[in-house]
């Protein structure tokens, strides 16, 4: 089973030999065979990259995400074909009903509401309450925006009321690495279960191309939420990074059960997609630390 987040930070070369990602560094060479690898970023813009690595990635259903000069995740290596039968499952996406798809949002944002507010509860922020007033308020499809509303309460309570979402801050940019990441995860989900990302639940802007992923990733921002409330005095260096990607491999307590992260994820993504057309089949998003 794949395990290992592979994070690249400095001049290298990588490349495929034999079941290995291969990774070079002046006269060093690591192998890493490519069954315990899930994702790997690249943190550089001067690694050089085999193509044939590139396929063998994507035959293997392994995220590949690249960042910037600044650091900063820009994108990803996405697969065409990920499933036998992605032109049946893109078919179904295409005639999903929009009242299947209101009830469908309208659970997963009490998911999120309620872990936004067990957070809050969590480290002692009386707003919980008034977050929770909010859950039974949500109608389906959400159509009076409890979403919106509980957003401005909820991270003016964790960063204070002068935050801003998307200021040029540190604390943004922690939020957004660890998103980043988080978004990669659900789309390769996504895709292995032969959907497309571009047509979503809730999410429609013709200019995103992951609308469902930005709906099936809203009950897990808290985990990235906490975790930098927690280290909101840390600069966003590349331990932090390292820390933020670390996330995906903590274990949580899902419908009962351990599951490292990234597991949760995959059961989540499968099961929400199947819910589109039969919402008994939804699984509530409550998750607690081992």
């Amino acid at each position: 089973m794949s395990f290992r987040t592979v994070v690249i930070t400095k001049q290298s070369k990588i490349s495929y030999k034999n079941r290995f990602l291969v990774v070079k560094q002046d006269a060093e060479e690591k192998y890493i065979h490519l069954s315990e690898i899930d994702t790997i970023i690249v943190d550089s813009i001067s690694v050089s990259i085999s193509a044939y690595l590139l396929k063998e990635l994507a035959d293997n259903k392994i995220n590949i995400m690249f960042c910037d000069e600044k650091h900063n995740p820009f994108g990803e290596v996405i697969p065409y074909y990920s499933r036998h039968n992605s032109s049946k499952k893109i078919k179904e996406q295409i005639k999903w009903r929009q009242k299947d798809k209101d009830l469908l949002w309208q659970k997963i944002v009490k998911d999120k509401l309620l872990n936004q507010a067990l957070l809050l509860k969590k480290i002692k922020l009386d707003k919980y309450k008034l977050l929770n007033s909010y859950i039974d308020e949500i109608t389906v499809g959400d159509k009076t925006n409890r979403e919106g509303h509980a957003a401005k309460i909820y991270f003016n309570a964790l960063f204070g009321n002068g935050f801003i979402r998307n200021n040029d801050d540190n604390i943004n940019a922690a939020l957004n690495y660890g998103y980043a990441v988080l978004l990669s995860t659900v789309n390769k989900e996504i895709i292995k279960n032969g959907y497309i990302t571009q047509l979503g639940i809730h999410h429609k802007n013709e200019f995103n191309q992951f609308n469902l992923t930005c709906d099936l990733m809203e009950g897990f921002r808290p985990l990235i939420d906490n975790f930098v409330f927690h280290n909101k005095e840390r600069k966003l260096d590349m331990n932090y990074k390292l820390d933020l990607v670390n996330i995906f491999n903590n274990t949580y307590i899902f419908n009962n059960k351990k599951y490292v992260l990234k597991d949760i994820i995959k059961i989540y993504v499968k099961t929400t997609l199947e819910a589109v057309v039969d919402v008994s089949k939804y699984k509530e998003l409550i998750f607690y630390e081992e």
